[in-house]
């Protein structure tokens, strides 16, 4: 099995919130990793980790763009962990979601991640062992007004999951996914006030949100070599929001 400073890992959507607090975890376990996105602005190095970083512009509601992304990942010599992180959200009422809307948000939330797990697998199947995580929502067990094509997405993206670890299974690889609830990124600060982040705090049983990092430590411990039995998994990390 591969050690923590050996790895090759892959992580979508890794430069901001969710995304970069799994790629600072990867990275201070001594990983070498492949971080996309479309900016580099929010991209930030722990100490030590120069070198290791590697950083691929990648537009995954375009078709090309997604396309050449799949190349690329089939020509590497080797890849240990496929995290697939990039995700959009467009809320809106249901008579108001565009042909454009739901085209963009399922490119980038259900096709670009099945695509990718297709091009990763056949990498990690030389080696016949890998790990692919998908990055869910708590949307895809539960839902509210305005989510309808998001959960919708979300909801595939978890069946896919399941899909995925049984084709998989076979070559050694193994597949889950990961539902975050509601988390304290940087987007959610801007967002929301600190009453408005309070009260929805409130709703939660663990009375707080979640920090990027305990996240991205679920994703480390599903990628990692202490995984050795888990696949086909939706591990929803809410606090208990979704059974209240």
């Amino acid at each position: 099995m591969p050690t923590p400073e050996s790895r090759v890992v892959l992580v979508t959507g890794g430069t901001r919130g969710i995304g970069a607090a799994i790629v600072q975890e990867f990275l201070a376990q001594g990983a070498q990793v492949i971080a996309t996105g479309t900016s580099t602005a929010s991209l930030r190095l722990p100490a030590g980790s120069d070198g290791r970083l590697r950083y691929v512009d990648a537009n995954f509601a375009d078709a090309t763009a997604l396309r050449e992304f799949g190349a690329f990942v089939e020509k590497l010599p080797r890849l240990d962990v496929c995290v697939n992180n990039a995700g959009i959200n467009i809320i809106k009422p249901l008579d108001d979601v565009t042909e454009a809307d739901f085209d963009r948000l399922t490119a980038v939330d259900y096709r670009a991640p099945y695509l990718i797990s297709q091009a990763a697998a056949r990498v990690m199947r030389r080696a016949h062992r890998g790990w692919i995580i998908n990055i869910a929502s708590i949307w895809s067990v539960i839902t509210k007004k305005g989510r309808s094509q998001y959960t919708a997405a979300k909801s595939g993206l978890v069946g896919m999951t399941r899909g995925l670890a049984i084709d998989l299974a076979a070559d050694g690889i193994l597949v889950n996914a990961v539902s975050p609830g509601f988390v304290l990124t940087d987007l959610t600060k801007q967002s929301l006030t600190p009453d408005e982040t309070k009260a929805l705090a409130a709703q939660v049983p663990l009375g707080r949100m979640a920090e990027p990092a305990e996240i991205a430590r679920i994703v480390a411990f599903l990628g990692s070599a202490q995984n050795t039995y888990i696949t086909g998994q939706n591990i929803v990390a809410d606090g208990g929001f979704s059974n209240v």
